[in-house]
Formats: C-alpha cells, sequence, structure tokens
C-alpha cells in the first residue's frame, strides 16, 4: 500500500502525500526488520513434532541399548543428528533425563 500511494501521489504531483506515504513505509519496514531480529534464527522451523518418527527413534534408541551401547552416548549421538539436521549449534534437549546432558565426548565411542 505504501509504495502504491507513492505512485499515485507523483502521478497527481502531490509531493507532501508522496512523503507521508514514503514514511510509513519506512516505518513498517522498520517495525518487520526489529521483529525478525527479535524473533532469532530458529522461530520460523517451529513444526509440530512427527510422533510416529519420534516412536521409531525411541525404539532404535532402546534396541541400541539393549544390544550394549551406553544409553547417555546413544542419547548425544541423536542429539548430535538432530543439531546436524537442524543446522545449529544449540543445545538440543538440554535438561532432559535426569537433568544433565551427556558431553558426546564422554566414553568410549
Amino acid at each position: 500500500m505504501g509504495v502504491a500511494g507513492m505512485i499515485v501521489a507523483s502521478i497527481v504531483n502531490d509531493n507532501g502525500v508522496a512523503l507521508t506515504f514514503g514514511l510509513i513505509t519506512v516505518g513498517a519496514v522498520a517495525c518487520l526488520m526489529v521483529a525478525t531480529a527479535v524473533a532469532g534464527p530458529g522461530s520460523a522451523r517451529s513444526l509440530p513434532p512427527d510422533e510416529a518418527r519420534a516412536e521409531r527413534v525411541e525404539r532404535l534408541v532402546g534396541q541400541l541399548v539393549a544390544a550394549g551401547a551406553e544409553a547417555p552416548l546413544v542419547r548425544a549421538l541423536v542429539r548430535e543428528a538432530v543439531r546436524l539436521g537442524r543446522g545449529t549449534s544449540e543445545e538440543v534437549g538440554a535438561g532432559v533425563h535426569g537433568g544433565r546432558t551427556p558431553d558426546p565426548d564422554e566414553g568410549g565411542i
């Protein structure tokens, strides 16, 4: 609406109205920039969890632990895979499973 207002005001040769629409557009763009900066990089990817896939991952983790793998290391592997898939280095699942997130470098993988 802002750009259209500037164009129409310019066609009818009304510089004051064109300037007003331009300033309104600048304000709207500034608000969008602030909202994007405040929202952060991960806010646009808030998809609902896929429950069937989550159950499958839990089943596979259980099978690995039953086969002799250490549960904290398997959980760390899953967290690292999630980080890799999301393309982020943020702490995923912190505070889950006893309040302590195991370090992937602990133990001997």
